[in-house]
């Protein structure tokens, strides 16, 4: 009989359905990082569900992706650098990548137009009681950069299209994507910054995109240009974010992701001008573990019935 280990805040609800569906296979829950420890050694699971969360312990990457450990770890989510470079011979790793697509895009857009229509002036001038005449910066006909063309670069590209935008892309192996008008590879940012207008970021951290955005990347923005980083923390260096947000070489930036996680309380980051601070929230919505779950459950239907899984991560690649 196999075992699944389920690790999430929620892991007693997540295995009462697994076992409504599958009612035949073994089933643990733990609710923290410190019952994923024990679980992993007392346990022994052949399968491990596992949502990533802050908690008094750090996360177990040791002892999950150890050479006892279990033959197949699914992700909840989709960022898998967490738990570092594995054999894919000895561990398969999945993740649910696209269940949050559709969110992070309207958050990428509810950001862009927080900044084109101040909403924070307007928000200043209904609280000074001002009636002040302006003019509203469409979003229609400008440039959005798209810094990965995944499943979430590729949401935001079509409602980029929606808004009458020209679109413009990196990807990892160039190839033309529908409601993309232009695909570079990565190695051209430093020509594709200062024609953006918009600039999404949203690409796993991985040694090649690590400290991406520095100094460098900041200074040839266009003054007016906004900034939304749905990616991982490690592709901005914060210090290049900081100093470019003070001095005004950007418009705006919305940061839902940061190197270290929660934002310290004395982060200079809370204070910046022209800044939007979200935790790590642009792909949490009401029932988005469902259906994170959901897609682990169909896969496991795979796995049981030893047929190829879906969204296998590589390692080198990061998805």
């Amino acid at each position: 009989m196999a075992k699944i280990l389920i690790h999430a805040e929620n892991a007693s609800d997540l295995a009462s359905r697994l076992s409504e569906r599958f009612p035949d296979l073994h089933t643990c829950a733990c609710h923290s990082n410190a019952e994923f420890v024990s679980a992993l050694e007392s346990f022994a699971p052949d399968a491990v569900y596992s949502v990533r969360f802050d908690g008094s312990t750090p996360y177990p990457t040791a002892s999950l992706m150890s050479d006892g450990g279990p033959r197949w770890v699914t992700v909840g989510g989709s960022g898998c650098d967490h738990l570092g470079q594995w054999d894919t011979n000895r561990v398969t790793v999945t993740n649910a990548a696209g269940v949050g697509a559709a969110m992070m895009a309207e958050f990428v857009f509810g950001c862009a137009l927080h900044f084109s229509l101040d909403v924070d002036g307007l928000a200043q001038d209904k609280g000074d009681h001002v009636w002040r005449d302006r003019v509203m910066t469409p979003l229609c006909g400008k440039t959005m950069l798209i810094v990965g063309l995944g499943q979430t670069g590729q949401a935001v590209a079509r409602r980029a299209k929606a808004f009458d935008m020209h679109v413009i892309a990196t990807r990892a192996r160039p190839a033309p994507a529908t409601d993309v008008d232009e695909v570079y590879s990565p190695a051209a940012l430093p020509s594709l910054w200062p024609r953006a207008d918009v600039i999404c970021l949203s690409i796993p951290l991985l040694e090649s995109t690590r400290g991406m955005v520095d100094a460098a990347a900041f200074t040839a923005m266009k003054a007016t240009a906004i900034l939304v980083d749905v990616s991982r923390g490690g592709v901005i260096v914060p210090d290049a974010a900081i100093e470019a947000l003070r001095k005004g070489q950007i418009a705006g930036a919305a940061f839902d992701v940061f190197h270290e996680e929660p934002l310290a309380k004395d982060s200079p980051y809370w204070d910046l001008p022209g800044a939007i601070i979200s935790p790590h929230a642009s792909a949490v919505f009401d029932g988005w573990d469902l259906a994170s779950f959901e897609m682990f459950l169909d896969n496991l239907e795979r796995w049981l019935n030893n047929e190829p899984l879906h969204r296998i991560v590589d390692p080198s690649r990061g998805y």
